[in-house]
Formats: structure tokens, C-alpha cells, sequence
């Protein structure tokens, strides 16, 4: 038995050594503990990585033959510890080729999995060249210490447009995709977000304001899922959305959903009462819950305190606030 015991032992040693040396995008969520253990990966560790969010357990042991089954345990232990769920995932599995009047370029088709999820949260995105190539300057400026080993496709004069061209791209996107997400600093900065995200959303503002609003609807929902795993750590990031999709759903004589998610936005504004979208948001959260025969009193009462609180001043409402956002 002791022999046996040492057997597998020497077996998770060497599956553990695998799962280290190979690279796979982290996420420092705890909302994912309970995935199976084929999700869950190592994020490669800098030497001398202040930033890092990993760090290197003082107790942890290097393998050798020489160690007991105990050690090899204990090892095996710390080197899990220090593995975090995959959160999200990145894929391209298709491109195509535009072609306007004056210009030509090509697609790459992202498809942004939750790990552990099916289809239904799932993202679908559309970038081109230029979209990466804009995304990685920027990186750049603000990250040159975490971007001085990420290597970016170059653009060619020529052959762009060959097959052998683009599926190496698209490769190589996926990968860069990976390793930024893999990043702590980059996962969660804005430049990050808003390449993911940015796009759809000036398209859905563009359509709200011009009264679209089934048009704006459709892409708002589909973008707020992503902003919600893209942004788990800033709840109140997300808020701008949340209240265009009231404003969508009010519009469309949708009372009940508007009111919906008007609760999701304001349940993260209960201790940022002086964000600008909070009162607008009270006002018409009141007036839903009105018209929907809900009790609308703690409501009033919140609104009425933050009032006596504050001085007067000029409030918009929550449609005049979400006409104005993503204005170029």
C-alpha cells in the first residue's frame, strides 16, 4: 500500500509540473472554485514581478527524487494554491475580408468563453488589424515594463490578404488575447475594457439617441454580460449600461425589465450616492415602481434624505444622462 500511495503521489508530481509549464490565462476570482480541475491553470511567474499578483510560497518545495510521498504532497498542495480558475477565454475561429468602396481589410471574429459556461455566455465580437495594432500602442504608453516581452504581428506592405497571412494572424491574436488577459494591471485597465467593449457600445448609444431604441436594446444586452465578468472588481463601471437599458426598456413600454434594471444599477450605488447617475436613477426608479403598483416609500425617503443633504443643484434626467454618453 505504501508503495502504491507513493505511485500516485510521483503521478500528481508529474501532472503538476505539466499544468505549470504550460500557459493559460488566470483571473483572480474566487467565484470559480468549484470548477472541474481540467480549468483550473497556472499563471507564469516573473522573477523579480512586484506586480504579480501570485506569490511564490515560501514553503514550497522543488521536486526531486529523493522527496517522501508527505513532501511530494505538500509540494503539490502549494503549487495548487497558487493556481487560479480560468475566468475567461479567448478564440478566433473565423475572419473575413471587407472590402469598401475604398478600402479593404480583414475581420478577425473573437469569441469570448466564461470557462466552465456553455453558448449562452458566450461573446461575439468582430476587431480588425488596426483595432489590435491601436490597442497595443496604447498598452504600450501606459504598461512598457509588463509589454517589453509581448510580441505584436507586424504589418507587411504586401500579401495581407493571403490565406497563409491570416491564419497566422489569427493565431497569433488568440495568443495575445491570452497573455493580456493573463496580466493583472492590463486585465483591468480601461484600454483593455475598452477594446472588448467600446465599439459596441458607441454603436448602442448612436442608435438610443437616435431613438432606435429595440436596436440599442439588442446590443446593450449583448455587451453587459461581457462588462460584467470583464469588470467584476468596479460593479459601479458597468452602471452607464444598466440605466441605458432602462431607458431602452421604459421607452419601449417595458416597465417591469426597466425596473429590473434599474435595481442592478442601483444596488451598486447604495454607498456611491453621489454618482451622477444616482439621482436621475432614484427619480425613475420612483415613477417605475408607481406605475408598476410597487412600494415606492424607502425610495422617496432616499431620495428626500440625499436632497436635505446636498445643496440644489441642476440634476439631469436618466435619459438626459445616457444621451451623452459615448459622444465623440
Amino acid at each position: 500500500m505504501a508503495q502504491d500511495s507513493h505511485c500516485i503521489a510521483e503521478r500528481e508530481l508529474l501532472e503538476a509540473v505539466r499544468g505549470i509549464s504550460t500557459f493559460s490565462t488566470t483571473s483572480p476570482s474566487d467565484e470559480e472554485q468549484n470548477q472541474p480541475e481540467a480549468e483550473i491553470s497556472c499563471q507564469v511567474r516573473k522573477e523579480n514581478s512586484e506586480k504579480d499578483d501570485l506569490q511564490d510560497s515560501s514553503a514550497s518545495l522543488s521536486p526531486n527524487s529523493s522527496m517522501t510521498t508527505k513532501e511530494l504532497q505538500e509540494y503539490w498542495r502549494n503549487e495548487k494554491r497558487q493556481c487560479r480558475q480560468v475566468e475567461l477565454l479567448f478564440e478566433i475561429p473565423s475572419t473575413r475580408i471587407v472590402e469598401h468602396h475604398l478600402s479593404k481589410y480583414v475581420t478577425y471574429k473573437i469569441i469570448i468563453l466564461q470557462t466552465g459556461s456553455f453558448d449562452s455566455n458566450k461573446s461575439v465580437i468582430e476587431r480588425r488589424y488596426s483595432d489590435f495594432d491601436k490597442l497595443h500602442r496604447n498598452l504600450l504608453e501606459e504598461f512598457s515594463e509588463e509589454m517589453e516581452d509581448v510580441t505584436f504581428p507586424k504589418k507587411t506592405l504586401t500579401g495581407n490578404f493571403t490565406e497563409e497571412t491570416i491564419n497566422e494572424r489569427k493565431l497569433a491574436f488568440k495568443d495575445y488575447l491570452r497573455l493580456l488577459y493573463s496580466m493583472t494591471y492590463i486585465r483591468k485597465s480601461k484600454k483593455f475594457i475598452d477594446f472588448l467593449t467600446r465599439p459596441e457600445l458607441q454603436e448602442a448609444y448612436g442608435c438610443l439617441r437616435g431613438g432606435q431604441y429595440t436596436k440599442a436594446l439588442e446590443i446593450l444586452l449583448e455587451v453587459i454580460g461581457l462588462q460584467e465578468r470583464l469588470t467584476r472588481g468596479n460593479p459601479v463601471s458597468i452602471v452607464p449600461t444598466l440605466c441605458a437599458i432602462v431607458v431602452c426598456h421604459k421607452d419601449l413600454e417595458n416597465p417591469a425589465s426597466a425596473f429590473e434594471y434599474g435595481e442592478k444599477a442601483l444596488s451598486r450605488l447604495r454607498v456611491h450616492t453621489s454618482h451622477r447617475y444616482y439621482i436621475p436613477l432614484l427619480e425613475t426608479m420612483i415613477a417605475l415602481a408607481y406605475e408598476l403598483g410597487k412600494d415606492f416609500l424607502s425610495l422617496q425617503e432616499n431620495l428626500e434624505e440625499w436632497k436635505a443633504k446636498k445643496d440644489p443643484i441642476r440634476v439631469f434626467t436618466l435619459k438626459e444622462l445616457a444621451v451623452r454618453e459615448y459622444v465623440q
